[in-house]
């Protein structure tokens, strides 16, 4: 069995095993890692070799710390990645590479569409007739996106986002509110078998399916970083966050919104941010805590866009494709059925 796993930030690590009588067996670790001294590599194969197959990602991390030498350095990579890769391999989880993904940048639909269509493309790969694909959006209305779990009346002022033109909408998934000023933002979603982040817990996927993105916006100029849990951040200032869905049928829905340019101040009269929110953050303006791309790169949104696109195909190899037909006409009934419904818009009122 053989599982990879690219750490956030750091290094690659390669694991290669056997299971045998229910044990891990010929246990080897490999990657582009420092590791200081070079018989702590040899330690950690020893530690791993020999532990029940089904043992899980802390149980494993457990075991590599303690078979470590005292005087062990490990740089850019840990006992934690250790384990995942480990996990990675006994599950038999895929790679970016070992798919045809296609990117999808279609003309303006409405905020309800683009809820609706994260439903159907999350559904058709999970169905197989959908390959995997990065998906960004475009719109020419202003709105507000609430999370599947987040209360309407405690995130949204009905009265601003009215004054404001601004449509309220709630997504499948989980997360906070996205403040979706026309043409302000930068939000893409990926439609992917659950494979691909087999073996990774739920806040390892969230920087793992976000590290290209990580590697733009560096390209760009901006030093970026991820902020556990779900945080694309810089030094000078949060730029955007991502949410996440599983499906029943295997697929996963990752997607992500960043801020290109934020009018901070309607934001906060259309958004109900707490105090609490706030203190989180670390911030006292609320008018200033997601720092826009904008002010980081001087460049149009469009060619930020473009940068997204480049890194994406060049890192996992792409090609263009659109929604087709078939799948915006299951997205029409979905918003008619759901997204648009006052049910689904109250579900927690």
């Amino acid at each position: 069995m053989h599982g990879e796993y690219k750490v956030p930030g750091g290094k690659l690590v390669v694991v290669d095993l056997e299971v045998r009588d229910g044990r891990i067996a010929d246990f080897r670790l490999a990657g582009d890692f420092f590791l200081e001294p070079d018989t702590a590599l040899d330690a950690i194969d020893r530690a791993v070799n020999g532990l029940p197959a089904e043992s899980d990602a802390a149980t494993i991390a457990d075991a590599v710390k303690r078979g470590l030498p005292d005087d062990a350095v490990m740089l850019g990579f840990s006992a934690d990645a250790v384990a995942v890769a480990v996990r990675r391999s006994l599950s038999r989880a895929t790679d970016w590479r070992d798919y045809d993904w296609q990117v999808v940048h279609d003309g303006p639909v409405s905020p309800n569409m683009h809820l609706a269509l994260d439903q159907v493309l999350t559904e058709e790969v999970g169905a197989g007739r959908r390959g995997p694909t990065l998906r960004f959006w475009e719109w020419d209305q202003p709105a507000v996106v609430i999370g599947s779990f987040q209360s309407l009346r405690n995130e949204v002022d009905p009265e601003a986002a009215e004054r404001f033109g601004f449509e309220v909408v709630r997504r499948i998934s989980g997360g906070g509110a996205m403040y979706m000023d026309a043409q302000s933002i930068v939000t893409y979603s990926l439609y992917a078998p659950g494979e691909l982040v087999q073996g990774m817990s739920f806040a390892d996927s969230y920087a793992y399916l976000d590290e290209w993105v990580i590697t733009a916006l560096r390209s760009l100029g901006i030093d970026a970083f991820y902020q556990p849990l779900n945080d694309i951040t810089s030094a000078k200032g949060k730029i955007g966050g991502a949410a996440q869905k599983r499906l029943g049928n295997g697929a996963l829905l990752h997607h992500a919104t960043m801020s290109y340019d934020m009018d901070g101040e309607k934001m906060v009269q259309v958004l109900r941010i707490g105090r609490e929110k706030m203190s989180d953050k670390g911030t006292t303006s609320a008018a200033k805590r997601v720092d826009p791309l904008r002010s980081q790169t001087g460049l149009p949104r469009a060619e930020i866009i473009e940068r997204l696109k480049q890194t994406f195909t060049g890192l996992y190899g792409a090609t263009p494709g659109h929604v087709t037909d078939a799948e915006l006409a299951a997205a029409e009934e979905l918003v008619a059925t759901k997204f648009a419904t006052p049910e689904w818009l109250r579900r927690v009122p």
